[in-house]
């Protein structure tokens, strides 16, 4: 990809269009990759150190969903501890991109260069 900061955005691989962040992400300054739960750590492995990994989490999971989100949640964030690399759950897009801005915090995102 190019010199942008990358986000990790891991969802249940049901994508709607109005759901996806690689706008808000891109409009932030951000390059985003999109996988569904099931190759997280696949490409995961492929992306030396993203800014930050978002778990979009469906609104309307059930239980067993919602705990494989918080399970990969905890173990990602213990994985990436040393990085810094925050591991953010949502369940929407304004949601996600707010909370990356303020997980990100004063961090200025690169643009890229010209």
């Amino acid at each position: 990809m190019n010199g942008m900061p990358k986000v990790l955005v891991v969802d249940n691989g049901e994508r709607a269009p109005e759901s996806a962040l690689s706008a808000e992400l891109a409009g932030m300054g951000y390059a985003s990759v999109t996988t569904p739960f099931e190759t997280a750590d696949d490409v995961l492995a492929l992306i030396p150190s993203p800014a930050a990994v978002v778990l979009q989490m469906p609104r309307h999971a059930g239980w067993a969903e919602r705990r494989r989100f918080l399970g990969l949640a905890r173990r990602l964030r213990k994985n990436m501890a040393e990085s810094g690399t925050p591991v953010i759950i949502t369940g929407g897009v304004a949601g996600a991109a707010t909370m990356l801005q303020n997980e990100l915090g004063v961090r200025t995102v690169a643009s890229p260069d010209f």
